[in-house]
């Protein structure tokens, strides 16, 4: 995956958004109108990626590719998880469903590896963590480009190591997931200082990810050494998202006013628009990734049905504000520098 490899497309990354988001449509509308997009296999059983990658590739003849989370593995602390559940109590009472409980961390991860293996995308990229060199190997056999999420220069000496043929580096500024190895914010760096510093540690081609909020951000990220660009936020209310009615409006709402990164909704750094229960429980939330996720997932449905955007994960990153209802091909040439 060089630069040459870029000649004839747009140099922007559609984001693999987990949770909804990022549908089959809207991948296939940003590889048609020349992008290159990635289907999220997070939350998603082996079965349901099996049926997102035939469904895309019913709709697009161009590449795609999928992104893995690498399965969890921290250190939890159950008791904390325990009194943080304990905590939200009157949350669910006044929604009146029943607190999730955590669940099994792979992630159906071997099986998801299994299938794209058999029936291999164009690209797969990592979050999370670093892969193995064996299954780096194994992607390559099938002739598949592998791309590591990276968020910080020592992260990125290790995605080299592992046999990666792409870094996809992301500051601080990204919405959603902070994708780090460990559960941790140490070393979280701008995208505009991160990229430079992944730069002097490796050659391989990267991808700028954060706060890209038009064609000028993308020209500056391709002039500091990016082959391409990867957005996320800005393509959320485009009508191929999947994400939610309330997620959508809340990008627009003018009473959100900015983000913050926060472990109240997961129990991993993840950065979204400033709520009611983003700013009640931060600082709270133990770093339990996915136990909160599983923990919180029956609050954040029955909100997000209702039109409650104060106790839904708003995922966004700074440039939040650049979001439009456009289509997804409108704003993938809104975004290519001329």
């Amino acid at each position: 995956m060089g630069g040459a490899e870029w000649a004839g497309r747009k140099p922007v990354v559609l984001a693999p958004m987990a949770g909804g988001a990022g549908t089959p449509e809207l991948v296939a509308a940003v590889v048609e109108a020349g992008g290159l997009g990635f289907l999220p296999a997070g939350y998603k059983t082996a079965a349901q990626l099996r049926a997102d990658v035939g469904a895309t590739r019913a709709l697009t003849g161009g590449p795609f590719g999928v992104n893995l989370f690498m399965p969890s593995r921290d250190e939890v602390d159950d008791a904390a998880v325990a009194a943080y559940r304990d905590r939200l109590a009157d949350e669910a009472s006044r929604l009146d469903v029943e607190l999730g409980t955590p669940k099994a961390r792979d992630d159906d991860f071997d099986a998801k590896v299994e299938d794209l293996l058999a029936d291999p995308p164009a690209l797969v990229s990592f979050t999370f963590g670093c892969p193995s060199r064996e299954l780096v190997g194994a992607f390559r056999q099938a002739d598949v480009t592998t791309v590591v999420t990276v968020t910080t220069a020592d992260e990125a000496s290790e995605a080299v190591d592992c046999g990666a043929d792409a870094l996809c580096v992301q500051g601080t500024e990204a919405g959603a997931h902070r994708g780090s190895f460990t559960n941790t914010t140490d070393g979280a760096l701008p995208l505009r200082d991160l990229l430079p510093a992944v730069r002097e540690v490796t050659g391989l081609p990267l991808i700028a990810a954060g706060g890209v909020g038009s064609a000028g951000d993308v020209a500056e990220m391709l002039a500091l050494g990016a082959v391409a660009v990867q957005v996320g936020t800005l393509f959320l209310r485009c009508p191929e998202s999947g994400a939610t009615p309330v997620a959508k409006a809340a990008l627009a709402d003018p009473r959100f006013t900015e983000t913050a990164v926060t472990r109240a909704f997961s129990g991993r750094p993840a950065r979204g628009l400033v709520n009611r229960f983003l700013t009640e429980y931060s600082a709270e939330a133990p770093a339990a990734y996915p136990d909160v996720h599983y923990v919180t997932s029956p609050l954040r449905k029955a909100a997000a049905a209702r039109g409650d955007a104060d106790v839904v994960n708003l995922w966004a990153g700074t440039a939040f504000r650049s979001a439009t209802e456009a289509p997804a091909a409108e704003v993938l040439d809104r975004l290519t520098p001329r």
